[in-house]
């Protein structure tokens, strides 16, 4: 009986590093450096803010790892590089493909070919907005300082145009949901205050329609759409065609990369120079 289970406990630990492995396979082996930035009025900041959504759980293919000139983020240093997925780095065990790359390659198509896209993600997983909102210390990232530090990074280099926002799983809780639009209103006007843009354009992306919670994911998309509506410098991006992981809790690879293509077109469509 215990040989049984010491074999049935080491196929589990075998499973669990083939997922491991698989996870990384794509992940990039080297680093490119920006050693060079365009002029400042040309580098367009976008911020990638929220939870396990937005720091991206999808598995990394090698279509994410092609980098552009024209496509900058940064790294764990504080370093400025071309940007290959994955692009979030808070949680090395857990991350993976994000939007933000296919955000970036479908704006380039759409704006000015003078105009390089700098990314700077900054999203944690299972982040609540009240967490956000009392600049917790989630996962060893205090959010909102990161937040603050990283924009003050960036803006050395370029202006910041947007946010990109998903995030809304970890206040889906029963416990959570009362005061969720308040909260995101709030929260709002914290960010752009950190940006010194009080009419900053923050693009918000629905829950998924593929939840076992999806009552309640429903209710916090219809706060979102509610508070669009009270904020003209809010849109909201659609996600209810996109298909999960088999978690039905993140988006699979083909649903990040439409998400962020959509994000783009909105973003595109929003700024006009």
């Amino acid at each position: 009986m215990k040989s049984s289970w010491i074999i049935g406990c080491l196929f589990i630990l075998s499973l669990d590093a083939y997922g491991q492995e698989r996870r990384v396979l794509y992940f990039p082996k080297r680093t490119e450096y920006v050693n060079r930035f365009p002029e400042k009025k040309n580098v367009w900041i976008f911020i990638m803010a929220g939870q396990s959504n937005m720091a991206g759980r999808g598995e990394v293919e090698a279509q994410d790892t092609l980098s552009h000139p024209r496509i900058i983020t940064i790294n764990q240093n504080g370093e400025f590089i071309l940007a290959k997925e994955p692009l979030h780095f808070y949680e090395p065990a857990l991350t993976g493909l994000d939007c933000g790359l296919s955000f970036a390659r479908k704006m380039i198509a759409e704006i000015d070919s003078s105009k390089t896209i700098l990314l700077i993600p900054v999203a944690v997983g299972g982040s609540s907005t009240q967490q956000w909102l009392g600049d917790s210390l989630h996962r060893n990232v205090k959010l909102q300082t990161n937040f603050r530090e990283k924009v003050e990074l960036a803006e050395k280099h370029g202006i910041v145009k947007g946010i990109l926002w998903h995030q809304g799983e970890s206040d889906s809780e029963f416990s959570l949901m009362p005061g969720y639009e308040h909260r995101l209103q709030k929260l709002f006007k914290q960010l752009r205050a950190h940006t010194g843009i009080p009419e900053l354009p923050i693009f918000i992306a629905e829950l998924g329609s593929y939840s076992e919670n999806q009552e309640n994911w429903n209710l916090i998309n219809k706060a979102i759409h509610h508070y669009s509506l009270t904020d003209k410098n809010s849109f909201v991006i659609n996600t209810q065609d996109l298909k999960p992981k088999e978690d039905k809790v993140h988006f699979n690879s083909a649903g990040q990369r439409l998400m962020g293509e959509r994000f783009a077109i909105k973003a595109a469509e929003v700024i006009k120079r």
